[in-house]
């Protein structure tokens, strides 16, 4: 019995470390099988791609958390960077004063991340005022941004984005800046230094405050939270105002990156989100991703079957997970037949 007992235990550490374990593999794989791989360069060009999934996978984190989901991240990144980026280079026009308005960078800042949030708080209260399934509602609205993305200049895109000097909306590639760049060392990219707080500001909102337990409670039995008082439709209107604001602040991330805006930028980045998400933690499921994309990407593998693995990955991970979770669920029935 006490065997069976170390057996399964050993496994309950094996699956909870699982993620970090497929990094570890996938690290040293890609070292080998691609000689461009482990270089200076390559590791920050990933740690770029790993902030856009990562940031996007923490308002994904909430969201999955109250048992949704939000189809509509991607297209919220494309939309934002196309506002963005036609502010800078074409400014507000108003018809009626007969006047163009251009707005300093942080202003294109707040701007961007309201509108986010904007999107957010609809796709929340259509899902938690209305009753409407979260998998249809930001199915509507990824198809709503995107499109809105393209009409705001009829498919084309915003090149060269830097701003004037004279209009004073200079300053959008600050958000491509970098940090701790020293001799020769070419410097952090500071979207992933801003990843790695907002993880942290995450995980201590999730666990130690009031909006995170009431988050966790709406996962794990909404009916029950709501008998015991907690506001459903205001926490899940929040969670998914977060996950938009995540979405704006990585379109400007992605604009000034790229020095341009196009209409189809973050397509498909809804499912890198939330396979960062199931992969069993943001962070590391957020390495994963970033390491399997520009790994397979330095390899030579075709775009189409690198959509094929990572749909793989996603359903393995949920399998994984349904494992552990029923494993857990046989280790504590039989601790509480071994306490009778």
């Amino acid at each position: 019995m006490n065997k069976k007992k170390d057996n399964s235990n050993l496994m309950m550490t094996l699956l909870k470390g699982r993620t970090l374990f497929v990094l570890i593999i996938l690290f040293i794989f890609f070292s080998i099988k691609a000689d461009s791989f482990c270089t200076v360069n390559s590791l920050l060009l990933v740690c770029k791609h790993v902030a856009q999934y990562g940031i996007l996978g923490i308002g994904m984190t909430y969201v999955i958390i109250t048992g949704g989901i939000d189809l509509s991240v991607g297209s919220v990144v494309g939309l934002v960077g196309m506002i963005a980026g036609g502010l800078i280079q074409e400014g507000l026009t108003l018809k009626f004063a007969g006047v163009t308005l251009y707005f300093s960078v942080p202003a294109i800042t707040v701007i961007c991340i309201i509108i986010g949030i904007i999107i957010g708080i609809v796709n929340g209260a259509l899902i938690a005022k209305c009753k409407l399934a979260p998998f249809i509602v930001t199915l509507g609205t990824m198809y709503i941004g995107r499109g809105l993305a393209n009409i705001r200049s009829g498919g084309n895109t915003f090149s060269s984005i830097k701003g004037q000097e004279a209009l004073g909306n200079v300053g959008i590639m600050q958000f491509d800046s970098r940090v701790f760049a020293v001799g020769g060392f070419p410097g952090i990219p500071i979207a992933a230094i801003l990843f790695l707080i907002l993880a942290v500001i995450a995980a201590f909102v999730l666990k130690k405050t009031p909006f995170g337990w009431h988050i966790l409670a709406i996962g794990g039995n909404e009916k029950a939270a709501r008998l015991s008082g907690i506001k459903v439709e205001k926490n899940i209107i929040l969670v998914y105002a977060i996950s938009g604001a995540c979405s704006a602040l990585i379109g400007l991330v992605t604009m000034a990156q790229i020095a341009a805006s196009h209409p189809n930028t973050g397509d498909t980045w809804e499912m890198n989100a939330i396979a960062a998400v199931v992969l069993g933690g943001t962070v590391i499921g957020a390495f994963v991703i970033g390491i399997i994309n520009d790994g397979m990407t330095m390899c030579g593998v075709s775009e189409f079957w690198q959509k094929v693995i990572k749909g793989l990955v996603i359903i393995l991970a949920v399998l994984i997970d349904q494992f552990q979770r029923n494993l857990q669920a046989k280790m504590a029935l039989q601790a509480r037949n071994e306490n009778k």
